[in-house]
């Protein structure tokens, strides 16, 4: 099968970094799932966990959409088939091959609405944006906690554009941060009642539409660079929840002890790393997200699709994703031939 192989040690810049390789075609045992593979999600994890000097060449990708080619003995929810979506497992090969195996414990049944490209665009995000919202901070999905303020720091980016529809769904006040007129007007249009600009200071602005404390922070980008900011903006007894780990160390002290402020972690693949005895869950969260998505109530965040799945294409959306600037995702549909 063919599939894209990154290279230990090398930069985007060097023509070597990635090379089209055929392998062999996996077969799958217990739990998982054969999909062979119709369209990729990139994000920038994938730019992140390329080949450092000295490992072993590398197979990337999380998001895909495909179709269940074949299935492990003890297979108990997918079959042979089905159309699915998933994100996959940092600890395994990529998505970037022609089929790829993946546990139908984080995998499910993509929405009937969407084609393989809209599909693939959704789930590393919606699961990260679920999980933030509602296994992390521990807002109720269905209602619970209508009117509370959330800060959505990056809400223009993969996580954030899914983040502010679900925050919606669930009945808050959505503010999102955003520095251009084009992803501004992308927040609001996915449903934020206010942007503000991530490249200024937070906390004045916020104070000028009506917001001296939020009940609720989301940073789904640079911690370090806001990490004074979301001190003074959390409400007393709030909660923070951060998704890109800090460059150096962090004070946690200060106002976040002040205020009692719950800081929280949200990494995506930690369900499927550690195998936790809750892993089928990101299966029932991707289930309830193609519904929302077939009723009308989610909407995909595909922004720039590119075709066909080659090293080029694959290269040029690391580029993109590098380059900070990136609006709602990146998908690339179809092999050729």
């Amino acid at each position: 099968m063919k599939a894209i192989q990154f290279q230990p040690g090398l930069s985007l810049e060097n023509t070597d970094v990635a090379r089209e390789v055929d392998l062999p075609k996996p077969e799958p045992t217990g739990r998982d799932i054969l999909v062979e593979i119709e369209a990729i999600g990139l994000n920038p994890v994938d730019t992140k966990v390329r080949p450092g000097e000295g490992t072993e060449p590398k197979v990337l990708g999380f998001d895909a959409a495909g179709t269940v080619v074949a299935a492990g003995d003890a297979t108990e929810m997918l079959k042979v088939g089905d159309k699915v979506y998933y994100a996959g497992s940092v600890a395994r090969p990529g998505t970037n091959s022609q089929f790829h195996l993946v546990d139908e414990r984080i995998a499910a049944v993509r929405p009937s609405s969407l084609d393989s490209a809209s599909a693939a665009a959704i789930p590393l995000t919606a699961l990260t944006a679920w999980e933030s919202l509602f296994d992390r901070l521990g807002i109720d999905p269905d209602g619970g906690n209508v009117g509370k303020s959330l800060l959505i720091i990056g809400g223009a980016g993969g996580v954030g554009s899914i983040g502010i529809q679900l925050a919606k769904l669930a009945g808050l006040t959505v503010i999102a941060t955003a520095s251009r007129e084009e992803s501004k007007q992308w927040c609001l249009d996915l449903g934020a009642d206010f942007v503000v600009n991530h490249g200024e200071e937070l906390p004045p602005q916020m104070e000028n539409i009506g917001f001296k404390t939020v009940d609720f922070i989301a940073n789904f980008n640079n911690t370090d660079a806001y990490w004074d900011a979301m001190g003074q903006l959390i409400a007393p007894q709030g909660g923070v929840v951060l998704i890109v780990e800090p460059s150096g160390s962090l004070d946690i002290g200060g106002p976040f002890k002040l205020k009692s402020a719950r800081i929280c972690w949200e990494l995506m693949f930690t369900r499927a790393v550690f195998e936790t005895t809750d892993i089928e869950e990101q299966h029932r969260i991707l289930e309830r997200v193609a519904s929302l998505i077939d009723e009308g109530k989610l909407r995909s965040t595909a922004k720039t699709k590119l075709s066909p799945i080659n090293v080029g294409n694959v290269l040029a959306a690391h580029g993109q994703l590098e380059s900070g600037r990136s609006i709602g995702k990146i998908v690339i549909v179809g092999w050729s031939e």
